[in-house]
């Protein structure tokens, strides 16, 4: 079963709050999710292109669609300051 995502504008970000704990447990998954947001980086930095985020807040799972301005070690940048801590998500495509 495919679990439900709920998507939300961007601007909402700001409002959400988020737990320390990461949603993923597997160390390759979470390679392989820090791999895809280097690759969106380059995508919204070159092409402007927008990719959707998968993630969850304290609350539920959500989905975003947005370009990706910036990555730290800890966090993916999005347009207007908002913030996605790269432990709370679970794939970009």
């Amino acid at each position: 079963m495919v679990t439900q995502f709920e998507l939300i504008e961007k601007e909402t970000i700001a409002q959400l709050s988020f737990p320390k704990t990461d949603v993923l447990e597997n160390d390759v998954d979470i390679a392989q999710r820090f791999s895809d947001l280097n690759r969106a980086l380059s995508l919204g930095n070159l092409e402007h292109s927008k990719i959707k985020i998968y993630f969850e807040d304290n609350q539920s799972r959500k989905v975003v669609e947005t370009t990706v301005w910036g990555l730290t070690d800890q966090r993916v940048i999005l347009k207007q300051g908002n913030v996605i801590p790269i432990n709370r998500i679970y794939k970009s495509a």
